[in-house]
């Protein structure tokens, strides 16, 4: 006679042994996800100690020829940050192509940085998902190596609505510090202002990273939420005259020397109006194509690019030669003279 497991028990009635059907139930479990979290005191950062930060530096990601990360050459480009006053760095964010990582090589560079600088600077994760999942459980690791803050994008491609993307990041939010990320051009959805004035009542969000413009970055600012420009070519009025707490910053790669000042030094449309043609001439193309081309031409890096990005045409890398030289080398990062280069010195690489 056949046993019957899980759904069925067995009874006995005059013609013999008949199951007794009982219907499936299933498991409810409240709370079954388990996070990898500790109740013991964290050496964390004070959402307050990352709200005060004027100048980050949304960090370049360096590149060996065989595309594994080039950390030497990364090592010195941090170093030259923090030599030159910036205060943080997004690792892993667009510009250091956190998305061409795996998530192992995304979590070990933001342990390395913290390992190696988080004395000195405020290693901020860009531990972001348009996957929920996906940024719990990277948002848990980041954490849990070190990382001071965590920068979170809104879900892409994939999008959801606005109560969707208010639970998406209630679930991340109470791990630690926090920049939400609005950046519609890249997204294809805005962050409205009602989910981030409802994101703003938890302490764990340090503020946000806007690149709507100076309008939206006033309407935060008046009703005391912290802001970031995240357009260079914005950030001095958005500074200034709009009262942003200061930058997320690509153009600081390369003249973090100068961005300080912008942000620290009092209104100066003069050293802006300097600034504007280089940054310009970084966003011709979609960053980080102009950030890793300049970087390459300064010999900061090796001439290496993840696929699908490749570096400016023959015809912008001359101009950029010229933006140096008018701009003063001194005032770039590295020590090396500023190169054309030839299309044959790029390595572009598919496969890594």
């Amino acid at each position: 006679m056949a046993s019957f497991i899980g759904c069925c028990s067995l009874k006995s009635t005059h013609r013999g042994v008949v199951p007794n059907w009982r219907s499936p139930r299933a498991a409810v479990v409240p709370n079954f996800h388990l996070p990898m979290r500790s109740n013991e005191v964290k050496n964390r950062t004070n959402v307050d100690d990352i709200k005060s930060l004027r100048l980050i530096t949304a960090i370049k990601t360096p590149y060996l020829p065989d595309g594994r990360f080039d950390l030497e050459a990364y090592d010195a480009l941090v170093n030259m940050q923090i030599e030159d006053g910036v205060e943080g760095v997004i690792v892993g964010g667009t510009t250091g192509e956190g998305q061409l990582m795996s998530w192992d090589e995304h979590i070990m560079l933001i342990g390395h940085t913290v390992n190696c600088f988080g004395s000195s600077v405020k290693v901020i994760g860009n531990t972001g998902s348009n996957s929920t999942r996906e940024a719990i459980h990277a948002t848990e690791q980041g954490f849990a190596v070190g990382m001071h803050a965590a920068l979170h994008i809104n879900p892409y491609y994939g999008k959801t609505s606005l109560e969707g993307l208010a639970s998406h990041f209630d679930c991340v939010l109470p791990m630690g510090p926090s920049i939400i990320y609005n950046v519609p051009s890249r997204t294809g959805q805005d962050i409205p202002p009602p989910v981030v004035h409802t994101l703003a009542q938890s302490t764990n969000l340090a503020g946000i990273k806007e690149c709507v413009g100076n309008d939206r970055v006033e309407q935060y600012t008046s009703n005391g939420i912290v802001v970031w420009s995240g357009n260079d070519d914005e950030c001095h009025d958005s500074r200034w005259e709009y009262n942003a707490t200061g930058v997320i910053s690509v153009t600081s790669n390369l003249v973090p020397r100068l961005m300080r000042e912008l942000m620290f030094g009092g209104k100066n449309p003069s050293l802006n109006a300097k600034l504007i043609p280089l940054i310009q001439w970084l966003f011709r193309e979609p960053n980080p194509i102009g950030v890793n081309t300049a970087l390459a031409q300064l010999g900061v890096v090796r001439p290496v690019f993840r696929l699908p990005y490749v570096p400016l045409p023959l015809a912008k890398r001359v101009e950029f030669v010229n933006i140096v030289n008018e701009l003063g080398r001194e005032n770039f990062v590295g020590e090396k003279d500023v190169r054309i280069l030839e299309d044959d010195d790029f390595i572009l690489i598919g496969r890594y």
